[in-house]
């Protein structure tokens, strides 16, 4: 890995850990892209994989991170995180699994077409005037959990993505509490398709160095250098954005990203 790859995965960190704690994603729709690209750059094969793979891990520390920092606010609702997390994480793990043998021309359609399809979804659904109560049932929220997780180990997204519009539009939390909660919930969820991802990859030949199957520890180590501190921030700031404003910035970048990855942009000739 050269010095540039290095600058980029550091610089990457940081906004990984602002946004991803800021909107409650984790900063997966961030890092997959950059370092997807770092590794195609540098002739890595199956370079979308060794992206998702990585991304969780990243997620894990940072969602640690701002986890804690939105907890001291008081904005985690825990009940949900842990019950969700614990769900989400086997169905992640099977996510990750499948991932592994997918090609990564699938994989990266799949990532933009869920991201856009979500940020569609945030978009055109009307938040309830009325605040409601939000919504505790425990199957629900398992029934729920299950296909987030999957989700998550499938995309590398640690499956804020998916979480924020659910916990939002279908459970009625608040939008604080729902970036909270995501985060929270993201701790476990992570880990599950990190797993997937390590037993998937074990003994594919020509993965670079520090690698534990489809997993680099030193790309992790360089992005989870700056993001776990910019988490901190991060979550500062969501807490003095309005919920609306907040929302809006979360849908905008869906956008970006789920185009950016469907090619979209280079079908234009848009060097974005």
């Amino acid at each position: 890995m050269g010095i540039t790859h290095i600058i980029i995965l550091l610089v990457t960190g940081i906004g990984v850990g602002f946004a991803g704690s800021m909107l409650g994603l984790g900063g997966g729709f961030i890092m997959v892209p950059v370092q997807e690209s770092v590794y195609a750059n540098m002739g890595i094969p199956m370079a979308m994989k060794m992206a998702l793979g990585t991304s969780l891990l990243v997620i894990f520390s940072t969602a640690i991170s701002g986890a804690w920092r939105h907890h001291r606010k008081g904005a985690v609702f825990w009940k949900a995180a842990v019950i969700m997390g614990c769900c989400a994480f086997v169905s992640s793990f099977a996510g990750g699994t499948i991932a592994t043998h997918l090609p990564d021309k699938v994989l990266k359609i799949a990532f933009g077409a869920i991201i856009l399809v979500s940020g569609i979804r945030m978009l055109t659904t009307r938040l309830p005037q009325i605040e409601e109560e939000p919504k505790k049932n425990l199957w629900l929220w398992v029934a729920w959990a299950l296909p987030i997780g999957m989700v998550s180990g499938l995309t590398g997204l640690g499956g804020g993505i998916i979480a924020i519009p659910v916990m939002t539009l279908a459970l009625r939390f608040k939008m604080h509490n729902a970036v909270a909660t995501s985060l929270a919930m993201m701790i476990l969820t992570s880990i599950g398709g990190v797993i997937g991802y390590i037993r998937g990859g074990i003994g594919v030949p020509n993965l670079p160095a520090y690698s534990l199957g489809y997993v680099n520890l030193q790309s992790w180590l360089l992005i989870a250098a700056t993001s776990i501190g910019m988490a901190q921030v991060g979550a500062i700031i969501a807490h003095r954005l309005p919920a609306k404003q907040l929302r809006y910035i979360f849908i905008a970048i869906m956008f970006y990203m789920g185009l950016k990855m469907l090619g979209v942009f280079d079908w234009l000739g848009w060097p974005l």
